[in-house]
């Protein structure tokens, strides 16, 4: 929004063109200025309308099948990550070849329609009405696609750069640059709760190796967290509370915290700080501070827990586990505390409330903690 800045889309991202260019739009209207300062590196696998279809044909078997659904945003990404691994991905230097985008776009379609048809049985499935033009009878149909694809190219090529390139020049040239995360850590493909994960790495790390820059150009990590914990779709909550039931303190956190996700709109579950969770965060992070937001969401209850360790087969652990399937059966809290953390009118107070938790969120953090209302 800073006039001046240079705003870049790394090769990590998986790009939805039109999803893309609505934003761009919509900040137009508002005035903005995007497309002289915006830089997408070629190198981004593409987002297509097979791959939504994909992504949505899979949640309606897996709950068809009895299986638990992940909860994706059923926008493709995961299937256009499956396609970038796997070597076959289109990507935006291929929307500067149309005959060449054509002849692998065709080839795609003939695997996914199968995946669709054959193993998923598409045909019987309901699909969004944003997915009409391009499906038809559990097919995903070429031309739509195709015609789409092109008409996105003309706007989307003069943004196209060599960002790595850009971004390694910036950094000579003195300019601060500054790396922006998606998802939370526990989402990470490899370090999250999976199979319940994104598909992609979103841990600090790959900030350098989804741009094209080194990772000694990472000189400061700076963890987001809210002072209490929420999730979007499915997957292990440990310190999870009954957000849905009107007057409870995860309804307080649902509500007042205004907690829907970005973008599907979903609500978010919500529960109790979990610092054994941070504590793996913290670690596959390398974390230079914490930035702790949303104190003033916790104003108006009656107590405040924190999760500081859990119980797994009689043992007590301090750190999360790695994956989904071992996660624990329970969790052990600090003694709770009465609340009055940024409007001491709204309930009682205990004057250190507040200072007594950063104390504990920096003792399990081991650096240093910025509050942000």
């Amino acid at each position: 929004m800073r006039a001046g800045v240079k705003c870049y889309i790394g090769n990590g991202v998986v790009l939805s063109c039109g999803k893309l260019l609505e934003e761009i739009q919509g900040l137009e209207k508002a005035g903005v200025e995007v497309r002289s300062r915006l830089r997408i590196s070629e190198a981004c696998p593409l987002i297509l309308p097979f791959h939504a279809a994909l992504d949505i044909a899979r949640e309606a078997a897996r709950e068809q099948g009895g299986t638990e659904k992940i909860g994706t945003t059923g926008r493709g990404i995961g299937p256009a990550y499956e396609d970038k691994i796997a070597r076959r991905a289109l990507r935006v230097q291929d929307l500067k070849h149309p005959e060449r985008f054509a002849a692998k776009l065709r080839e795609l379609l003939d695997l996914h329609n199968h995946v669709l048809t054959t193993f998923l049985g598409s045909e019987q499935f309901t699909f969004p009405d944003a997915l009409d033009p391009f499906v038809s009878h559990g097919k995903v149909q070429f031309q739509p696609v195709l015609d789409e694809a092109m008409a996105h190219a003309a706007e989307i090529l003069p943004m196209v750069a060599d960002v790595s390139r850009e971004l390694n020049e910036a950094h000579h040239a003195g300019s601060n640059l500054l790396f922006e995360g998606a998802q939370g850590t526990l989402l990470d493909v490899d370090h999250g709760t999976y199979p319940f994960v994104t598909s992609s790495n979103c841990v600090a790390g790959n900030a350098a190796a989804g741009s094209g820059v080194g990772p000694g150009l990472l000189h400061y990590i700076l963890g987001i967290t809210k002072a209490y914990c929420t999730r979007v779709g499915g997957g292990p909550f440990p310190t999870e509370l009954d957000w849905d039931v009107e007057g409870t303190p995860g309804w307080h956190m649902s509500t007042v915290g205004a907690e829907k996700g970005t973008t599907t709109g979903r609500f978010r579950r919500c529960g109790w700080f979990d610092a054994a969770l941070l504590k793996r965060s913290a670690q596959v992070n390398g974390l230079s501070g914490l930035c702790i937001t949303k104190l003033d969401v916790l104003d108006g209850l009656a107590e405040l827990k924190l999760c500081t360790a859990y119980e797994l087969d009689g043992t007590v652990i301090d750190i999360l586990p790695m994956g989904a399937m071992t996660l624990p059966v329970a969790s052990r809290f600090t003694k709770p505390c009465l609340v009055g953390l940024t409007a001491p009118w709204v309930s009682p107070v205990t004057p250190n409330s507040l200072h007594r938790h950063v104390r504990i969120w920096n003792a399990l953090r081991r650096s240093r903690v910025f509050l942000s209302i």
